[in-house]
């Protein structure tokens, strides 16, 4: 499967059409005018108050306006519908609460969210985040890729009151210009995929430990320690030396490159897994002196590429594989013998992504090549027989076939165990609602729209998307990247 794009867009929006403007529309026959003895004194007023803002009546102009927005009231869908020549896209701000792009000199085509201590459950603006992304730069030039450690703040909501003469303050600053600051590591390969993990600070008066391991397509991990780019932007004067964004450790035990990490959230300390194109998975700890160590003995099982790795979020010794081979595997880190215990076929293609419910710790999606992604109880999946190699035949719970090219990315809601955001090569970022029942009379009112799901929410375009992550402090903000940029 093509996991990786050079190429450089700059494009993104949402699935609104827009139509050609008509042309004007031709006045008709004046009315006979009445002579009054007041015509004189009064004339001049009329034809003003007629005449409206343009020059021309007013009912001429909203005439005009209301045909020209009704030229085309289909309903497009971005994956499915094509643009004419001459059309594009354009988002609709009544569809959002806040909406900004930002574009990279690279494509960043993996990225994760770095927590903060800005406070939980945020819903005012502007607002602010924190991120870690890795670039992709040109072949010849891959000495120029980056690490990237990224803070965006004063991020407004939709303006949607432009033609107010008067704007409070407070709207004031919600429509101020969004800021981005970058602090740059130096990578020497382009990153196939990064995660952070954050340990909780001792005490107020130190800041949280801040880690990212980066999969690289020379098949190394990198551990790098962020904290002190991270303290900069919020400390004037911090310095940053070259040796602090030197990586604290790199890790050689793959022998061909992988687009799989993950770290546990139940090990504060850090431990991370890591996969690879021969099927094979490592684990990576830090020791209590500070040193990272890699068992050196992989998990085996998967006779394709292992694509994503997650960890059970409540069993701490407990993790989910995917595969090109079209199987979903969990594992037991206290095996010896390294094999799974669980393994399922869930397609007939490759299985790209998958995500394990925080808050629903029996429910794991995935994505796969077709295009199709699914939800899975893990308590319909029953153990490999010792005598038997077959793996298990469940039934997903839920299964969507609505998005016709392979799915990039997908991840539960942090706080709504009903709510999947899904990306796919379709150029598109959907928004699920699993909570929908399938014979709601309401969900069935789709407009003109064909073979649309009841539980699909929102569909966004981001040229490229390759991955999408939720806002774990921010309800309902959820962040893309892809080969156009960041949405």
């Amino acid at each position: 499967m093509a996991k990786r794009s050079a190429e450089e867009t700059t494009n993104d929006g949402v699935p609104l059409k827009s139509g050609e403007r008509p042309q004007k529309v031709e006045k008709g026959t004046e009315e006979a005018d009445f002579e009054d003895e007041f015509e004189d004194e009064y004339e001049s007023e009329d034809e003003v108050l007629e005449a409206g803002v343009d020059g021309r009546p007013d009912e001429d102009r909203e005439a005009e306006e209301k045909d020209a927005m009704d030229v085309d009231k289909r309903t497009f869908i971005p994956g499915r519908d094509k643009l004419q020549k001459g059309e594009s896209l354009s988002p609709d701000s009544s569809a959002y609460e806040m909406l900004h792009s930002l574009s990279t000199v690279w494509p960043c085509l993996s990225f994760d969210i770095v927590p903060d201590s800005l406070g939980e459950s945020r819903k005012t603006y502007p607002a602010t985040l924190y991120a870690v992304a890795g670039t992709q730069a040109e072949s010849r030039r891959a000495k120029d890729n980056q690490l990237l450690v990224m803070k965006l703040s004063a991020l407004g909501k939709m303006d949607r009151n432009q033609d107010s003469d008067t704007e409070s303050d407070d709207s004031l600053d919600e429509s101020a210009e969004p800021i981005l600051e970058t602090k740059s590591l130096p990578l020497s390969s382009t990153t196939n995929r990064i995660r952070a993990h954050q340990i909780p600070a001792a005490d107020s008066s130190h800041p949280a430990t801040t880690f990212t391991a980066t999969m690289l397509e020379s098949a190394e991990l990198q551990i790098h320690n962020i904290t002190p780019h991270l303290n900069s932007f919020d400390m004037p004067g911090t310095m940053v030396t070259p040796q602090e964004s030197q990586p604290i450790a790199t890790i050689k035990v793959h022998r061909s490159e992988g687009y799989a990490v993950a770290w546990s959230p139940l090990f504060p300390a850090g431990k991370l897994l890591s996969g690879d194109n021969d099927g094979k998975i490592f684990v990576t700890a830090q020791d209590p002196g500070g040193k990272w160590t890699t068992d050196t003995r992989p998990f085996t099982g998967h006779q394709g590429s292992v694509e994503d790795l997650q960890w059970s979020p409540n069993e701490r010794n407990v993790f989910a594989s995917a595969s090109s081979d079209g199987t979903v595997k969990v594992w037991d880190t206290r095996s010896k013998s390294r094999k799974p215990a669980v393994s399922v076929a869930v397609s007939d293609t490759d299985v790209n992504v998958l995500s394990w419910s925080t808050q629903t710790p029996h429910l794991l999606a995935t994505g796969a090549d077709d295009g199709r992604w699914a939800v899975w109880d893990l308590r319909q999946w029953k153990p490999l027989s010792s005598t038997a190699g077959a793996a298990a035949a469940p039934k997903p719970v839920a299964e969507f076939h609505f998005h016709k090219e392979q799915i990039t990315s997908l991840e539960w809601h942090p706080t709504d165990d009903s709510i999947v955001a899904v990306a796919a090569a379709d150029n598109t970022l959907t928004l699920w609602d699993l909570a929908v029942e399938l014979d709601d009379e309401e969900s069935r009112d789709t407009a003109d729209a064909k073979d649309v799901p009841p539980q699909l929410l929102f569909v966004h375009y981001l040229e490229d998307v390759k991955e999408c992550h939720w806002h774990a402090q921010i309800p309902g903000v959820v962040v893309g990247t892809g080969g156009g940029g960041f949405g």
